[in-house]
């Protein structure tokens, strides 16, 4: 039994950030295909926006691929332990990322639709939680 545990010991952190790459995988995802499936649908329900034009569809669909792109990375890096803290790392910068712009916006530009409150407090709470992972030993 203490064998056993003296392993879990060194392979929890491994399986943590592992968990946790799957977990920013799965959400980014879930937000991408909303992207994807219909642009004009999510502005319309989520956002408010009426009639959507091809730039803001032009916007939301690129929006799509860099979120299926990083995601990407993220469930191939959960695997991967030679790239797993380098993806970790991405989270906290692309979460750090969209945290500032939309705390730009929110001082620049007003208060947006509520879904995108949401995002933006569970993009802050990312931040530390991904600084958590990394820093935890290989």
């Amino acid at each position: 039994m203490e064998c056993s545990l003296a392993g879990f010991h060194k392979k929890f952190p491994r399986r943590l950030k592992k968990y946790f790459l799957i977990f920013a995988f799965v959400a980014v995802w879930i937000i991408a295909i909303l992207y994807w499936i219909s642009p004009a649908w999510f502005a319309q329900t989520f956002l408010n926006i009426p009639a959507m034009s091809v730039d803001v569809a032009h916007i939301l669909r690129a929006i799509m691929g860099l979120d299926l792109g990083f995601g990407l990375f993220w469930l191939c890096s959960a695997f991967n332990n030679r790239h797993r803290n380098t993806a970790v790392l991405t989270t906290e910068i692309f979460a750090g990322g969209l945290v500032t712009g939309r705390l730009i916006s929110l001082l620049a530009d007003g208060w947006p639709s509520p879904i995108l409150l949401v995002y933006v407090a569970l993009e802050f709470l990312l931040i530390p939680i991904a600084v958590w992972v990394f820093r935890l030993p290989e």
